[in-house]
This record gives structure tokens, sequence and C-alpha cells, in this order.
């Protein structure tokens, strides 16, 4: 019974002692880690946290991300601080309509204030998957309606877009495609991007103006406007056309870069098919249809994009053939030789005779160096593959040149003329073109005829 009772009271101080010992080890533990916390805070360890904030609140934007890269301590602490009623109101400034407060120029500070809380946030995020850092933004951002497709009521007058697009580019900078493809499809979900783009693509032109105004500034100032390096313009705008077939990305194209009306930005459905149009009108498609036939936009193939311009060409319905030769000129040599050259493979001789005119005429019009025309129809021949069939080109050249002279002579024979007397200015400017035309053409055989002799 002594043994016993002496193996019992040994036994139990033991147990007391390794419990005791555990526990001492935690409490150790516990304050190696406040210390270590404390320590990563720096000279901002002996501040209660409501103080900490107010000191933010002195700092500008790019402090405070200069601030988060000191320790995750400190970035912990400033996501809270964004989240915060008082972090919102500083930094997620809603300014987008009051466009000329005094002393700022017209936008151009709320642009910079976005761009800076970009920079915040990405370094505040760093460490956290693609996917939770998008959660953790959208959560901060889903109050601001003007960053929403249909937030704004006055879109036009906003520069809510451009600065979710500023944000966006220096948030996802540096960061590869298969993160930048997870932007995209967060991006269309939050939107609903898809089922809006539907809409219209399958609607009759013009039916659905008012989306199709909204989504035009979406695509341009949230995914396209604000990129530096041409590869990554063509990666989100083939993000936008490539889920659609090649008719649907002509219409889509057409409503993002295409003419808009001066008075109230709608799209312009009718701007090629009434009439000829300017530069200006042009432009936006031209510079689009020159960055996916870059070599920096991967997934078009040459085919691709001339059979994109061949679609363009007929949306909503065909083209004035002035209007089809402005646009190739503008897309520059390279697209405009790839386009004739696919006529001439596939046998659309009396096309590409024509399209050879008015590419003459809007170099008399647009004043262009008229050999420029020449040079291009000197190319064009080589691909045909036969003296005959070159041969028969050019006949059907001086043929469409012949025809058109002698249907706008009618025209103005017949006195219908409108008050900018359209009628006699075609005819005079299609007769100076052919003369120039012409004129090249001697220049170019006198100067091999000498070179011969």
């Amino acid at each position: 019974m002594t043994s016993t009772a002496r193996t019992g009271y040994t036994s139990i101080p033991n147990q007391k002692y390794r419990r005791s010992n555990r526990r001492s080890r935690q409490r150790c533990n516990s304050l190696d880690t406040d210390s270590q916390s404390l320590s990563a805070l720096g000279c901002f360890k002996t501040l209660p946290l409501e103080i900490f904030q107010m000191v933010l609140n002195y700092l500008s934007v790019k402090d405070i991300s200069m601030l988060s890269m000191v320790s995750k301590t400190i970035s912990n602490r400033l996501i809270n601080y964004i989240s915060t009623p008082s972090g919102n109101r500083r930094l997620l400034l809603q300014d987008f309509h009051n466009l000329e407060l005094p002393g700022k120029r017209e936008g151009s500070y709320i642009l910079e204030h976005y761009k800076s809380l970009g920079l915040l946030l990405k370094r505040c995020t760093l460490l956290l998957p693609t996917k939770d850092r998008l959660k953790y933004i959208h959560k901060i951002l889903s109050e601001v309606s003007c960053f929403k497709l249909n937030g704004c009521p006055s879109p036009l007058h906003c520069l809510g877009l451009q600065c979710y697009g500023i944000f966006l580019q220096i948030l996802t900078a540096g960061w590869d495609e298969l993160e930048c493809h997870r932007v995209f499809n967060f991006l269309c979900e939050l939107s609903n991007l898809p089922r809006k783009v539907q809409t219209v693509v399958s609607s009759k032109p013009g039916s659905a103006r008012k989306l199709e105004l909204r989504i035009r500034l979406y695509c341009r100032s949230v995914l396209l406007n604000h990129w530096i390096h041409r590869s990554d313009s063509a990666f989100w705008l083939t993000r936008i056309l490539k889920p659609w077939p090649m008719v649907n990305q002509a219409r889509l194209l057409y409503i993002i870069f295409g003419p808009v009306s001066s008075l109230d930005g709608h799209v312009v459905w009718q701007k090629m098919i009434e009439g000829p149009t300017d530069e200006t009108s042009l432009k936006g498609l031209a510079d689009a249809i020159k960055l996916l036939y870059d070599t920096e936009a991967r997934e078009w193939t040459a085919d691709d994009v001339i059979s994109l311009v061949d679609e363009l060409s007929v949306v909503p319905r065909e083209w004035l053939m002035e209007n089809n030769a402005r646009l190739l000129i503008l897309s520059g040599n390279s697209i405009c030789f790839t386009f004739m050259a696919s006529k001439a493979v596939n046998g659309r001789t009396l096309e590409l005779a024509r399209l050879m005119v008015f590419l003459a005429l809007v170099c008399e019009k647009d004043l262009y160096c008229m050999d420029w025309a020449v040079k291009m129809m000197q190319k064009v021949c080589k691909v045909f593959s036969t003296p005959g069939e070159r041969n028969n080109f050019l006949q059907c050249v001086e043929n469409v040149f012949a025809h058109m002279i002698m249907d706008m002579l009618q025209a103005v024979l017949s006195g219908d003329r409108d008050e900018e007397d359209s009628s006699f200015l075609n005819l005079f400017h299609l007769v100076n073109a052919q003369a120039n035309f012409h004129k090249e053409i001697l220049y170019l055989t006198m100067r091999s005829n000498s070179s011969t002799v």
C-alpha cells in the first residue's frame, strides 16, 4: 500500500509539470508573434489603430501605396483601412461629372487619382491569388455605379468608365495571359457583356441604340484605350471579338470603332452607304484592323483579317466603293495589297478593277501621291499567273474609268443638281484622277525605257 501511495503521489506532480510547461511555451510563442507583428509596424507600433488610420488621411494615395510595401503587417492594416467607411470616402472619389473643378485640368486629377489607387491595390493584394484579388477589389469598387456598364445615367459626360479602365490597366500591368483571361471573364460576368453583345449583334442595326452606345463606351474606356503596348491592345480586342462568328465580329467592330453622331454619340449605321465619308469616320476602324493584322496579334491570320474587312464592307449593307477604298488606304500598304491580291487569286477581276479606280479617285480627292496607286497596281499585276489574266485586269481598269465618267457625265447633263453640285464635282475629281493616274504610268514607263537604253 505504501508503494502504491508513493507511486500515485509521484505521478501527479509530473503530469502537472508537463501541462504547466506546455502552457508557458504557448505564452512565450504568443509573445514572440506579437513582438514580431509589432516590430513589422516599425514606428507605428506605438499608435492605436484609430490614430494610425487618421495619419493615413494626411498621406497621398501614392505615399500610401509606398507604405504598403514596408511589411505584410502594414499591408494588412491598409487593406482594413480601405474597407472602412472613412477609407472608402477618401479613396473612392466620384467626381466623374464635375470635370471643371477650380484649379484642376479637365478630368485629369481624377484619372491620376485612380491610376494611383490601382497601384495601391495592386501592391496591397500582391500575395493573394488572382481570383481572391479580383473578389476583394470588386468588393471595394462595387458601390461605384459609374463603373458599371449600365450604371451611369449620363455616360457621354462621365469619366467613370475611363477611371475604371485606368485603374484596371495599372492593376493588371505585368500579369501573364492566363491571369488576364481570368480578369476578362470576371469583367464579363460582372457586366453581363456577352449577353448584351448578343442582343446588339443579332438585332436590326440601330434598334438598340442606347445599348450599342454603352457597349462602345465600356469596351473602349475599360478594356482598350489605356494600354501602352500594341500587344496588350491586341490581346483585349481579341478577347472581345473572338468568341463571335465573323459576321458578328464585323458588326461588333463597327459598333466599337465606327462613326458616331456628334449630337448624341450614337452609332451612325448609314454613314458608309449614303455617300462618301471622310478619314475621321474611318480612322478608328482602320486602326483596329491594323492592330489585328499586326504580328503582335498572334491569334489572327492574314486570311482572318481580310475576311473581317470583307465582312465589314457590308455592315449594315454594302458600302460605297469609295468608302471601301478609303478604308484600305488608311489600313496601310500590307492590308491593302493583301485584300486586293485575294480578289486577284479568286478571279474577282471586275471587283478588283473597280477598287483600283476608286483607290485612284481617293488619292485625287484626299491629296495622296498618285504614284502610290500605280505602284499598288504593279504589285497586284504580279499576282496574276498568266499574261492574259493581267491584260484582262488592265482592260477592266480602263473600262471602269470610261463607264464611270460616262455615268457621271450623264448625271451632270440631266440637270439634277443638289445644293453642293456634287455631280459635277464628282466628275471633276474622276477626270483628274484618271489624268494623274495615267500621267504616273507614263512617267514610270519612260523611266523604265530610259534605263534600258
